[in-house]
């Protein structure tokens, strides 16, 4: 017996003595690379052409570990930790341009409304590649937006590079970006409401917009337009609520990382603020994150019809994990997907109806267009000019559409929109009818 406890015990070390070994083999690897660190840190504090103290080689290091990661990973200095939390929030100072890097270069993904940015121009897919004649290229993310930042009322100058036109330059003139994340109007009888980013004021914002439209409309209210068109995302919270505002039940977003348990499944609670109503939800290439958590789940679920063009693509989801007094580090912790299962990362929406963005031109009425009633000797309509029996009544409806405001009358992409939700209430009351 004696002897087998032995051979058992042997038995044992064989088994457990290498895996020993090779955690020993990677604690040693470890140390190597922590010295090879150490020996860099030494050699740059000590010859550098420039004096650099250590608290600066330190945030360096720690940025470039991040963000060589993936695009949305960074280091975030307290100041930056504290400008984040604010905007967040719904305020901050800047430009009002959300931004990523792309090929070295910061590549707008979408102006905010009512910015500096959007009235000077600027638009989504510029690539900026100077400030103030100063290059981008070298500086990380975080220090190129850390230099759009600045006092208020201070004047900075980019340089934009967009696909078909000579590089050309734009000063903008920094200001505090109020960012008002919900707005809403009537269009004929649709309600038409905008959301801008995903911060804390969204889903209040986006109840009472819902308030006031049926408010004003009343039973004449057809359906909504949702226009989620240059929105770079923001909470993941928000977008949930969003979603859950227009679905009654089921999967809304799910959100994977590297550990199985640690996966998240996020649910509709009931209720829909539209009731039922028909929805559009207009997307483009500037629609990303959150925004493109909402325009799947309610593609997915089929309550609503997604319209305008392909989504930025961004799948992945950032958690903000804080420092203590060395600010935060933004890291990408999970990929979502949409409750088909769909991972929409580097892939985007695809919308139902695709639609371009288009100037509307009103056609010439007066051109020598002909119709059967302008030809000679054509027949007469035996039912007089309705071409209705007699004792027929009309459909209920309208003949014609209310006119638009001018702002959607240019907007393409909405004016289609429109006339989606018109035609589905015309359809509708066909039916009932």
């Amino acid at each position: 017996m004696r002897k087998l406890q032995i051979t058992a015990l042997v038995a044992a070390l064989f088994i457990v003595l290498p895996q020993v070994s090779v955690a020993q083999e990677d604690r040693s690897e470890t140390y190597r690379q922590l010295k090879l660190f150490s020996d860099v840190f030494e050699r740059v504090r000590a010859d550098y052409v420039e004096e650099v103290t250590d608290e600066q080689l330190i945030e360096f290091a720690i940025q470039g570990m991040l963000s060589t990661l993936d695009p949305h990973s960074s280091y975030l200095n307290a100041d930056s930790f504290g400008d984040m939390r604010v905007q967040t929030k719904g305020e901050f100072g800047g430009l009002g341009i959300e931004v990523t890097m792309e090929n070295g270069f910061v590549k707008v993904v979408s102006p905010i409304d009512d910015t500096p940015a959007a009235r000077a121009g600027v638009e989504p897919g510029d690539f900026i590649t100077h400030l103030d004649g100063e290059a981008i290229l070298g500086l990380t993310l975080n220090e190129a937006v850390e230099k759009m930042r600045g006092p208020v009322n201070t004047d900075l100058n980019l340089t934009i590079r967009r696909e078909g036109q000579e590089p050309f330059d734009l000063t903008l003139t920094r200001d505090v970006i109020k960012i008002r994340s919900v707005r809403s109007r009537v269009e004929d009888n649709v309600g038409y409401v905008r959301i801008t980013t995903f911060n804390q004021q969204t889903t209040p914002g986006l109840k009472k917009a819902i308030e006031e439209i049926k408010a004003e409309l009343g039973s004449e209210l057809k359906g909504y337009v949702i226009d989620l068109r240059n929105n770079p995302g923001g909470l993941l919270d928000q977008a949930i609520d969003v979603s859950d505002a227009f679905i009654g039940q089921g999967e809304i977003v799910s959100t994977r990382g590297r550990v199985v348990d640690d996966s998240q499944r996020f649910n509709a609670k009931g209720g829909d603020l539209a009731e039922g109503l028909p929805i559009v939800v207009l997307i483009n290439g500037g629609s990303a994150s959150a925004s493109e958590i909402v325009a799947g789940a309610l593609q997915d679920h089929r309550r609503a019809i997604i319209m305008g063009t392909r989504s930025f693509g961004k799948g992945s989801v950032q958690t903000i994990i804080p420092l203590g007094l060395n600010g935060a580090m933004r890291l990408t912790t999970a990929r979502y997907f949409t409750p088909s299962g769909r991972s929409i990362q580097a892939l985007g929406i695809d919308p139902d109806i695709l639609v371009e963005a288009a100037t509307i031109e009103t056609p010439d009425t007066n051109g020598p267009g002909r119709r059967e009633a302008d030809l000679r000797g054509a027949l007469d309509n035996p039912n007089g000019e309705n071409g209705l029996d007699e004792g027929t009544p009309p459909v209920e409806g309208e003949t014609e559409p209310h006119a638009l405001s001018e702002a959607a009358a240019q907007d393409y992409q909405l004016a289609r929109a429109i006339d989606l939700l018109r035609g589905l209430a015309l359809y509708n009351r066909r039916v009932v009818n």
